[in-house]
């Protein structure tokens, strides 16, 4: 592998419930066509809407690509903006999966915190997407939803100290098409990059001068 290439994996959900097209999987194949430009390895991969599966499949991920940025992607039905999720919950998992399952605890981690933020400044990220114009309205959230986006997201975080992010996305059609969330997929992703790298020189910096 291309040392000098940063990593970055992006999932969306498979089908479940009404949502027998997952908008969020659309999209994600269509940012798998643009790509994130020639410095950045992107993978994909479809997540099942199970908890079990996401127990397993999330850390094996985290493992096999050591990537610098996870971003989930799944779609909301009250979505009607492309939202940037602050944070994940632990507790409060009562809805069955497709395989009409929950877990017995219904959290994510037993003994993990109540809610992990991620590293990235959400805020910042919809300012400066908003200013660059991709005909994609973004908005900022505390709530993933405590079903399975949360799960998933919580779940990433708990493992990345943070380095992690989830966007929800509106059903197909409601009102963009898979085309236009995968060019705001695109443009939300290099900001999140933008502002790892910044971190990244100002600790850098500070290391210096100590």
């Amino acid at each position: 592998m291309d040392n000098s290439k940063r990593t970055v994996v992006v999932t969306g959900f498979g089908p479940f419930g009404e949502h027998t097209v997952n908008a969020s999987w659309v999209a994600v194949q269509e940012l798998k066509k643009l790509g994130l430009g020639s410095e950045v390895d992107l993978h994909v991969s479809e997540v099942p809407v199970e908890y079990q599966t996401v127990q397993s499949l999330v850390p094996s991920l985290w493992k096999q690509y050591r990537p610098l940025l996870v971003v989930h992607v799944g779609v909301s039905g009250m979505a009607t903006t492309v939202t940037l999720e602050k944070c994940g919950r632990n507790h409060g998992y009562k809805g069955l999966d497709n395989s009409s399952f929950c877990p017995d605890s219904q959290c994510c981690i037993v003994g993990g915190p109540d809610c992990i933020d991620s590293v990235i400044d959400m805020e910042s990220v919809c300012k400066r997407v908003t200013a660059s114009g991709p005909g994609v309205a973004v908005s900022v959230s505390r709530d993933a939803g405590r079903y399975l986006c949360d799960f998933t997201y919580y779940t990433s975080l708990y493992l990345s100290h943070g380095r992690s992010a989830f966007v929800h996305v509106p059903p197909l059609g409601k009102p963009y098409s898979g085309e236009d969330l995968g060019r705001a997929l695109q443009a939300i992703i290099r900001e999140m990059l933008e502002l790892l790298d910044q971190a990244e020189e100002k600790i850098h910096c500070q290391q210096h001068f100590h």
